[in-house]
């Protein structure tokens, strides 16, 4: 009895878990509407900080009702600043691709990130990876050169924005599993949105002078702002409960949820290579995840 109680406890953490990660992949897919709408009439830069500074403003009250330091000592080590420097790349780039081109090809390149952690972790940490995972992960590279199509009258050299946004967000990733246990999930997306602010300012100054945003115009902000945290936490929680191999999965549902919204609302039409390069990258996290999970058992 109490075996089936731990196997009957662990399926229903698993489920839970499965459902919140769907539920931050959705929310992730509506902040980022959220945001391409807005950036039609505000800078990218104005953009990022204000919707920088109301994730901060959050995570912060959050911190302090939890009792932790906002500034901890562990910030200024240096896999933290590491870590800065690729959430402003890949949240510069990723913004930019939003704004310049279909949400639909974004997602899509996006999805890479995890085979992306995957390639980087061998050459870096010298994590064991056999002939069939790099196999899959050159499978993963060919979904992206689909979606990308560099040698076709379609390509667009803009498209390179979401593969740069791609790399930062790896590079985050990568530095997050180094980042010190010290520092918890509210204080990690603190400096998070911090480094949103940083990458505003950066673009302001690159990009113009800040545009007076009108009542709407923040109204979505403050939803992004809601939205995004919501994500955030959500994909914490995910997790954090339940087997990664199990949950972790489901991350590749904000495809889905991306190119829905992309035409939805924008009217996008991806094209059959758009598509079938998602298919293909999918196809290869998730292949890459169940090898791993065979090596571990």
């Amino acid at each position: 009895m109490p075996l089936a109680h731990s196997a009957d406890a662990l399926k229903a953490a698993n489920l839970r878990g499965a459902a919140l990660m769907v539920a931050a992949m959705a929310l992730f897919a509506v902040e980022d509407t959220l945001l391409k709408r807005v950036a039609t009439h505000l800078p990218v830069g104005e953009v990022l900080m204000i919707f920088g500074l109301g994730g901060m403003a959050v995570f912060a009250g959050l911190i302090k009702q939890r009792g932790e330091r906002v500034l901890h000592p562990a910030l200024w080590s240096r896999v933290m600043l590491i870590r800065t420097l690729f959430e402003i790349l890949g949240r510069v780039f990723f913004t930019l691709s939003l704004v310049y081109t279909t949400l639909s090809s974004t997602s899509a390149i996006l999805q890479a990130t995890p085979i992306v952690v995957t390639a980087a972790g061998a050459m870096i940490w010298r994590a064991p990876v056999g002939a069939a995972r790099w196999a899959l992960i050159l499978l993963g590279f060919a979904g992206v050169l689909m979606v990308l199509r560099p040698t076709s009258g379609a390509f667009s050299p803009l498209s390179i924005l979401a593969v740069l946004g791609m790399l930062g967000f790896a590079g985050r990733d990568l530095a997050t599993r180094a980042a010190p246990p010290v520092l918890s999930y509210a204080q990690l997306g603190l400096y998070g949105f911090a480094a949103l602010v940083l990458s505003g300012i950066g673009l302001l100054i690159w990009d113009g002078p800040a545009v007076v945003p009108t009542g709407l115009d923040l109204a979505a902000l403050s939803a992004a702002i809601i939205v995004g945290v919501a994500a955030y936490s959500c994909l914490t929680f995910a997790m954090r409960m339940g087997e990664l191999s199990v949950v972790t999965p489901f991350r590749y549902s904000r495809l889905l949820f991306g190119m829905a919204m992309g035409v939805l609302v924008f009217g996008e039409t991806p094209d059959t290579w758009e598509i079938l390069g998602g298919v293909v990258i999918v196809i290869a996290g998730l292949s890459i995840m169940l090898t791993k999970q065979r090596r571990s058992s």
